[in-house]
């Protein structure tokens, strides 16, 4: 008798230490920069990991997740810019994540029909779509120049709530939130439902066979992660106070969310995770990096060339292709395998 794959065991105490550490961070490295990093650092894991139930344990492969991360955006954007208060936000967030979850499912539905490379394609180009009408639609979302909002008044700068300014509790919402979410993504891929998703993600007739439905497993599986994106989009608004279609809907996005499964390890939750962690530290350090490190190897030749500031994306490009080649299963699956060994 075949049977269904077992649950994976549960990676949530190292997601926690992960997140507090992102939490915890700016402490020693105090500053609106550093809280603010935290904040991207908190919510692009929360993204990534969303992901991760659509590529890693459903294996389908979507472009459209940084659209769902842009309607959580927009969402808690409008609804703030018509009234800076905690309800609004919530409202907008709920409203966004509703308008995900909705576009996922009719997506899937219509489009998982067809073979994988055309729904890769159909995803792609619903996402597109999504970044048109953010352009075009001026009066609602700004057009290309985006919204700024206010924020409520416990998470304004100069405001101070439970001895926490208003970064800080942004940053501490944002990490409980996300925390809380990636409890429930965790008992969900450890649920019998997870294990279905594992089966039809390694062969879908055998699961069909076995009485499961591919598709409709599927349009759940992609409707929980949109929410879950567009969740993360929100926090990401919040912390932002301003959104706009390259911030929130650009295809450089979704490359990023590509290169946090690939660096930390898709199918585990806690190698997104990693992944988020390192691809926002190398975003925001390794021009800086080069910047120092350029002029005290002036010496070395080709130096001046390859440590160029603005040369970063090639060493980002480079470390992608490593991890491709050296390490398929990510920083996560690198770890895992050593601590076996």
């Amino acid at each position: 008798m075949t049977r269904l794959p077992l649950p994976p065991r549960s990676r949530l105490p190292l997601i926690t230490l992960i997140l507090l550490a992102a939490v915890l961070a700016p402490l020693f490295f105090p500053g609106p920069h550093a809280l603010a990093l935290g904040t991207r650092i908190v919510a692009f894991a929360l993204l990534a990991g969303s992901y991760d139930i659509v590529l890693g344990y459903t294996g389908i492969v979507s472009f459209a997740h940084s659209a769902f991360f842009g309607l959580g955006a927009y969402g808690a954007a409008i609804a703030l810019g018509g009234s800076p208060s905690v309800p609004a936000f919530l409202g907008g967030t709920l409203g966004g994540m509703a308008a995900a979850g909705g576009f996922a499912a009719l997506l899937t539905l219509f489009s998982l029909r067809v073979e994988a490379v055309f729904f890769a394609m159909l995803t792609l180009a619903f996402g597109r779509l999504v970044q048109i009408v953010a352009e075009e639609w001026r009066t609602v979302t700004g057009g290309t120049d985006g919204l700024t909002f206010s924020l409520p008044a416990p998470f304004r700068p100069s405001d101070m709530t439970a001895g926490l300014s208003g970064h800080e509790l942004t940053l501490a919402l944002a990490g409980i939130i996300t925390l809380g979410a990636f409890f429930l993504l965790d008992r969900l891929v450890r649920s019998p439902f997870g294990s279905v998703l594992a089966a039809i993600r390694e062969n879908p007739r055998r699961a069909q066979a076995l009485g499961y439905s591919p598709l409709l497993f599927r349009t759940i599986a992609s409707s929980i992660a949109a929410m879950t994106a567009a969740l993360a989009g929100a926090l990401f608004a919040l912390s932002l106070r301003y959104v706009n279609p390259d911030v929130a809907l650009s295809f450089s996005l979704m490359v990023d969310v590509l290169l946090m499964g690939v660096i930390g390890g898709l199918g585990t939750l806690a190698g997104p995770v990693i992944g988020a962690v390192v691809l926002v530290f190398m975003e925001d350090g390794l021009e800086p990096l080069l910047g120092w490190l350029g002029p005290r190897l002036a010496g070395v030749p080709g130096a001046a060339l390859l440590l160029a500031p603005e040369r970063w994306l090639l060493w980002l490009g480079l470390l992608f292709v490593s991890m491709v080649y050296f390490a398929p299963a990510g920083l996560f699956g690198l770890w895992r395998g050593k601590s076996r060994s």
